[in-house]
């Protein structure tokens, strides 16, 4: 749990001592816009900007009822986060699970991957895509989006 959140929280607190170095120097305007930015990369980095993450059984199991893709993610991830951000909502139609909070997951990563937890992996009707290129995730596991 605590690595998910070391990079959004180093960000905001080196983004907080540079801000108040700043503001002490007499620059509260650009104080201001770089703790901006700073909590900006931070939120981008967390996880909140993720759907709402299941185990990976759970995933399997719904992917098989309802035929949505399984993307295994793990925050701070660049891949990840371009993925999430070019499927924009329709990431939401995908089952999501977090690698790092999920054994399983991470398992059923490194079983496709040749024991390397490359991520994001994407499972659509039980084939993986390793990193796919978003442009083609969108349109084909989501063409209506």
């Amino acid at each position: 749990m605590t690595r998910v959140w070391f990079l959004p929280l180093l960000l905001v607190v080196g983004g907080s001592a540079v801000a108040t170095a700043l503001f002490l120097n007499g620059s509260p305007g650009a104080a201001a816009a770089l703790l901006l930015v700073f909590v900006l990369l931070a939120g981008v980095n967390s996880p909140l900007i993720f759907p709402r993450s299941i185990g990976a059984l759970e995933a399997q199991r719904r992917s098989a009822a309802d035929g949505r893709p399984i993307v295994y993610w793990r925050p701070g991830c660049p891949y990840c986060m371009r993925l999430r951000v070019r499927l924009g909502r329709a990431a939401r139609r995908a089952h999501w699970v977090d690698i790092w909070r999920d054994p399983a997951g991470a398992a059923a990563v490194r079983a496709v991957n040749d024991g390397n937890e490359t991520v994001p992996t994407v499972v659509v009707e039980g084939q993986p895509h390793t990193n796919p290129d978003p442009e083609w995730a969108r349109d084909h596991l989501f063409p209506s989006a």
